[in-house]
């Protein structure tokens, strides 16, 4: 093998393509996997567009994707850990001299026939847990996971309001009801995805367009309001609605990002009420070790979240699809 197939980003023209690259090799302490499976996020659509640029990476081009699982190949040199043939996933990202780097964003993914891997990055896999839903636990699933129990801390039988149904708030509806929360109230403009959200667990689905939600959102909740509210579509009016539905001491946390700003319409109640703004962003080691044994107890069911799979040669195809929504997908899967 002397060249494989990668999906690379010039992050200063944002050009991308699919094409040949040296085969990647193992360094001291690192692990050469071959992929499987690889997720496509909105936030590798946005690194395309120009919406997100890299903060650490070293040159101008980086293979994309940092959802990925596969199978281990070759062991780098003093790595006893792992063996080839043992099926993995891959933490998204790693810390690297204090900072935290980001795969397939600061350094090369997984949209790749094969990626290398620091050893303290692969989490072993179930045999029963397919590829493509393994590749999208670190991110797609993880990211709302700390969202709920590290920044929100969700507690069982509180109300909880996810604002966005789509790649990660349709996981968040799925891991609010594993913590207890009740009622987990759903809120996304698209009829498709209420069903879903309904189908995936939440006692309620509305849309934002609604001039009643918040008073339908508290007469769900008992007149009270939400605990904790998750806005995961990263826009500004979504957030206004949510602190509307919030209860005393409620929390809004901010898991979509945007580079709007954000606004409080009533400050004064939202002091006297004692309610929070919360900011989160991804999701540590353990949290995607969490979500691996949720799975491997079946406690947690991903099939439902992967919307097509698709050849690793039309990545492009696959980011445009996502765009438009088409088929109203959670996540798509490249296969190399």
């Amino acid at each position: 093998m002397t060249a494989v197939l990668a999906g690379r980003l010039n992050v200063r023209t944002r050009a991308f393509s699919v094409e040949e690259v040296p085969t990647p090799r193992p360094g001291p302490g690192e692990v050469l996997v071959k992929v499987e499976a690889a997720g496509v996020c909105l936030s590798d659509a946005h690194l395309i567009d120009g919406t997100l640029t890299p903060l650490h990476l070293p040159g101008d081009t980086v293979t994309l994707g940092h959802e990925v699982a596969g199978v281990v190949a070759e062991p780098g040199a003093g790595v006893t850990r792992w063996r080839p043939g043992q099926r993995v996933l891959l933490q998204a990202g790693e810390e690297r001299g204090g900072v935290v780097w980001t795969r397939g964003v600061d350094y090369d993914g997984g949209w790749a026939e094969y990626a290398v891997a620091g050893e303290s990055t692969l989490v072993e896999l179930p045999d029963d847990l397919p590829f493509e839903q393994a590749a999208i636990i670190p991110d797609a699933v993880s990211t709302p996971w700390a969202a709920i129990t590290a920044t929100a801390r969700a507690e069982p039988a509180r109300p909880a309001g996810v604002w966005g149904a789509g790649g990660l708030g349709v996981h968040a509806v799925q891991l609010l009801r594993i913590v207890g929360a009740a009622p987990v109230v759903a809120v996304d403009p698209l009829p498709d995805a209420r069903e879903r959200a309904l189908a995936l667990g939440a006692d309620v689905a509305l849309s934002p367009g609604d001039p009643e939600l918040p008073a339908l959102v508290r007469a769900e909740t008992g007149g009270a309001g939400l605990a904790v509210a998750f806005d995961f579509a990263g826009v500004p009016a979504a957030r206004e609605q949510a602190v509307a539905c919030l209860d005393r001491g409620g929390k809004l946390v901010l898991v979509g990002l945007t580079d709007q700003p954000l606004t409080i319409a009533d400050g004064t109640a939202f002091s006297y009420f004692q309610q929070q703004v919360l900011g989160h962003y991804g999701s540590a080691d353990e949290h995607v070790g969490q979500l691996v044994e949720l799975v491997r107890r079946h406690r947690l069911e991903l099939s439902r979240s992967v919307g097509g799979v698709l050849p690793l040669a039309e990545a492009q195809e696959a980011v445009d699809r996502l765009l438009r929504k088409e088929g109203n997908p959670v996540r798509l899967i490249l296969r190399p």
